[in-house]
């Protein structure tokens, strides 16, 4: 039995959530409080749960504190639930670096549509939650360089593909503050709702040396310094044109329960690139990504997949790896050389 505890001062939203978890024979509600402050009383009697539901802010100590203090107690898996996650707010993409495995947007209005509408999908990604490795917590947040260096790009001959979802946050600041000057143009796809994206790219940006880190626009040229990032809510594939790869941004329905899908990056990367791609599948859970590596990989593709070792959740690489998608698996702090060693 999966136990849960909920933290959030609206009565109204611990109740919808006592009643959601009620329908579930797997899932069980240990506890619930309107503070942290108040919630460390509450363990006293029914210990620590499984799986935290965490608001952001609250009355006593806000979330993001909560999240830090319980990371270091014992890391336990965290889904935020608040309004502040509207629009990529910063304390959402905060919330992720820390160790969140998951961020869904609370509405301030029509609660009970929002229980009952998202019942099923609440359930499941408390299951998958609870599956998400501790290494999740322990990875310490990348210090932003004191002075960017100069970048100068230009249109990419080789191009680099990675998929990640849940962990990726942290797996892509890793890498990206590692790269080295000039390195080949990168495209990334990060499972994550439409209007983190441009957060999360300006805080990558904030974090490379090396690197122009953006969201990614139609028809934008992949080049050489840069990174782009699929904006959340559309797909992004990648074409070529006399030579210079583009990026298509596209809207249309999910594509393995995701949107933007790893699998229509990789996939479009396979009939464009060939042998001058290199595609890299990090941490994430379920399955997206596997095909379209696949399809890279006979395609002259080199392709590597994040080891068991450090991935936060292996999953997506665990998945691609059986398929006979993966050439290579890597340490996580290994994907950074293999990319600056692409020549």
């Amino acid at each position: 039995m999966i136990k849960v505890f909920v933290i959030d001062d609206s009565a109204m939203v611990r109740h919808g959530f006592r009643k959601l978890l009620e329908g579930s024979s797997d899932i069980t509600l240990i506890g619930e409080a309107e503070n942290p402050v108040d919630a460390f009383e509450v363990f006293k009697s029914s210990g620590l749960p499984d799986l935290f539901i965490l608001d952001i802010e609250m009355p006593k100590m806000d979330g993001l504190t909560f999240l830090k203090k319980i990371n270091e107690q014992r890391p336990t898996p965290v889904i935020i639930c608040s309004t502040l996650t509207a629009a990529g707010s910063p304390a959402a993409i905060d919330a992720m670096r820390l160790g969140a495995v998951d961020v869904i947007e609370k509405p301030r209005l029509n609660l009970s549509d929002f229980f009952h509408d998202y019942q099923s999908e609440f359930l499941e990604k408390i299951r998958m939650g609870v599956m998400a490795n501790a290494r999740l917590s322990a990875r310490q947040s990348i210090q932003a360089p004191k002075e960017k260096q100069p970048i100068t790009t230009t249109p990419a001959t080789k191009i680099v593909a990675i998929g990640s979802s849940t962990g990726g946050v942290q797996a892509l600041e890793e890498i990206i503050s590692h790269l080295a000057p000039n390195h080949p143009g990168i495209v990334i796809t990060q499972h994550m709702p439409q209007g983190f994206t441009k957060s999360f790219a300006d805080r990558l940006n904030q974090l490379a040396p090396n690197s122009i880190v953006s969201e990614a626009t139609h028809d934008e040229v992949v080049e050489n310094g840069k990174i782009l990032i699929a904006p959340g809510g559309f797909h992004m594939e990648v074409y070529s044109i006399g030579g210079i790869f583009k990026v298509l941004i596209k809207d249309y329905p999910k594509v393995n329960s995701h949107k933007p899908s790893v699998n229509v990056l990789f996939k479009s990367i396979a009939k464009c690139a060939g042998k001058n791609a290199t595609g890299y599948i990090l941490t994430g859970m379920g399955s997206d990504g596997a095909q379209g590596l696949k399809m890279m990989r006979d395609a002259g593709a080199h392709t590597y997949g994040e080891s068991a070792t450090t991935a936060i959740v292996y999953g997506m690489p665990r998945i691609a790896n059986e398929m006979g998608a993966v050439e290579k698996e890597l340490l996580l702090n290994e994907i950074a050389s293999s990319i600056n060693s692409i020549t």
